[in-house]
């Protein structure tokens, strides 16, 4: 099975980042689970309004929404407990990282499409 990765902030502009990481995972063979409350689908996958709607369990969430935005997600991403937990840039939310890592989930600030083209995205 591959690899499920949730994008929060998923995005069906394609001049915005999320939408290329979405693609690029999508054509990279990986499951997304798309977080947007506004938006019913992107690349023809479902939306959905938080990662617990979601009918699969991510083992790796990205984020591409601001830190405000961020803490909405904040208690279902520590009940859903992703193996990591990917910041790009611009989104970095460092007042609740050490909330994550005592609950288990590997912080990691980086971007998400500079990791899938350096081949540094896969955690097996």
């Amino acid at each position: 099975m591959s690899q499920v990765v949730g994008i929060i902030g998923a995005s069906d502009n394609p001049d915005r980042y999320a939408f290329l990481a979405a693609e690029s995972l999508k054509c990279k063979g990986f499951e997304i689970l798309l977080i947007n409350p506004y938006k019913k689908n992107i690349l023809g996958k479902p939306c959905y309004t938080n990662l617990l709607e979601a009918p699969l369990r991510a083992e790796t969430v990205t984020v591409y929404v601001n830190s405000e935005r961020f803490k909405g997600h904040l208690k279902s991403i520590i009940e859903l407990k992703p193996s990591r937990i990917i910041f790009n840039p611009g989104t970095e939310s460092p007042e609740c990282y050490s909330t994550l890592q005592e609950n288990g989930i590997q912080v990691v600030e980086d971007c998400t499409l500079v990791m899938l083209d350096s081949d540094t995205f896969k955690t097996n």
